[in-house]
């Protein structure tokens, strides 16, 4: 194999990297602070859908993570950038929160339960029976359903929260339609991530804390992968997976000599 080129660009997952039910992992805050004295581009990524980067900026900032918002890649982000490229100008019926309304707004995206290009599946606090069968109907009639990412679920303090994959698995069975699924493990939320920051795969290291999403996507878009056991991938589970991150640690505190 091929001896891969020194990383120069930097690319983390936010929930069980940098952070555990909204408590910092030890080293995060250091790991963060070397990236940004490094100048090295970097960006922390999130399928979460709910919350605009200067929310995200502003919850990091409270627990001693300070990550700029224009550091900050989330999958509405990519799905917004996805549709302006896709359809500029269309209009979307959205189920979800601000993250993702401000992001469709922000390219001219007009949002709409009338005859809509697009039904959008983002996360929301509360899925609204209503907004479903609403959502359903739209795409029976010809509108093109696209999701924010495939989680199945999402973590809270209480236990695990239904995601944005099992309501869009609702939507499927409904209506027979399969959305497109622009977020992690779909490479293309990465590379737009990496072009975002002027970074290249060959040069850049993807941080995780999944095998099924952080490190499938960072493998897919031709990046160095890196998994960290503060999240919800035990070691004894990585053999189950047909494939392997390039190097296993345990938190993302190991990894700060290497910037």
């Amino acid at each position: 194999m091929a001896e891969r080129k020194p990383i120069e660009s930097w690319l983390t997952d936010m929930d069980g990297v940098l952070m555990h039910e909204g408590i910092p992992v030890p080293g995060a805050d250091t790991f963060i602070k070397r990236l940004r004295e490094s100048g090295k581009p970097f960006l922390v990524l999130t399928n979460n859908s709910i919350y605009p980067p200067r929310d995200l900026h502003a919850r990091l900032a409270r627990i001693g993570l300070d990550v700029p918002v224009d550091n900050i890649w989330t999958s509405a982000l990519a799905t917004a950038q996805f549709l302006d490229d896709q359809r500029p100008g269309g209009t979307a019926y959205v189920i979800g929160e601000a993250g993702l309304t401000t992001a469709l707004h922000d390219i001219g995206y007009v949002l709409t339960d009338h005859d809509p290009d697009y039904v959008v599946l983002g996360e929301t606090r509360t899925y609204s029976f209503e907004a479903l069968t609403k959502a359903i109907r739209l795409i029976n009639a010809g509108a093109r359903f696209i999701a924010t990412n495939p989680d199945e679920t999402g973590p809270s303090a209480e236990g695990a929260l239904p995601a944005t994959g099992s309501v869009a698995a609702l939507i499927t069975k409904a209506t027979g339609r399969e959305p497109y699924f622009v977020g992690k493990p779909n490479p293309l939320m990465m590379r737009a991530g990496l072009n975002a920051i002027g970074a290249h795969s060959e040069t850049s290291a993807m941080i995780g804390d999944r095998m099924d999403t952080d490190v499938l996507a960072g493998l897919e878009a031709g990046m160095e992968t890196f998994l960290v056991l503060t999240g919800l991938t035990r070691s004894e589970e990585i053999e189950l997976h047909p494939f392997r991150p390039s190097r296993v640690v345990d938190s993302i505190a190991d990894l700060v000599e290497l910037i």
